[in-house]
């Protein structure tokens, strides 16, 4: 009967244990969405670079920096978000685009040209695409937004990333992993994932 006990009770917290990495792994699969969308945004900072070394026009751009936020903080609110959160994502989603172009910008100028490509249309093609992706960024943030609450998301937000990298490392130099990361810091809603 002692030995029954022994097994049962190994067997309950060898359960309560995989229960545990089940969730974990689960949002961390759940995650992914959102990290992907916000990959694809820092694809997108390369022909952001490229139109603005063309044009000659610097990295920062208040005005649209606002709008941005503006428009995602309104679809967020019609969606039940909570504006703060909304905010500083999407204020996370920028600084971490900046990083990309001010990175790349600068190995040009170390260079003394940017790579050759195609004239970017920075207002008719790439802007619409950014505003499609913080659409979708919107919708994953929704569906996500439990997670958001845990008291585990920031190892889950990082696990995520992780994965997202690992599945994908021959398009992740050092520096989009950071910028990664950098996009996805304000993620979380709960009270460890501000400091």
């Amino acid at each position: 009967m002692g030995l029954n006990k022994k097994k049962l009770a190994f067997i309950t917290v060898w359960t309560i244990c995989a229960q545990g990495r089940t969730y974990s792994q689960n949002a961390t699969d759940h995650l992914q969405r959102l990290v992907g969308t916000s990959a694809q945004r820092l694809v997108i900072a390369e022909q952001v670079a490229f139109a603005k070394s063309d044009s000659g026009t610097p990295v920062e751009d208040v005005p649209r920096e606002a709008q941005v936020i503006a428009s995602a903080v309104k679809a967020g609110e019609s969606q039940g978000l909570d504006q703060a959160l909304v905010s500083n994502f999407f204020r996370s989603q920028i600084e971490a685009n900046k990083l990309i172009q001010y990175s790349l910008l600068a190995e040009w100028r170390r260079v003394g040209r940017a790579p050759g490509h195609v004239p970017v249309d920075l207002a008719g093609t790439v802007r619409p695409e950014l505003d499609q992706l913080g659409t979708e960024l919107i919708a994953e943030l929704t569906e996500t937004a439990a997670l958001q609450a845990s008291t585990s998301c920031r190892s889950d937000v990082a696990k995520a990333v992780g994965k997202y990298v690992s599945a994908h490392k021959n398009k992740f130099c050092p520096l989009r992993v950071i910028a990664l990361d950098r996009a996805m810091a304000a993620t979380c809603t709960n009270a460890e994932a501000s400091d």
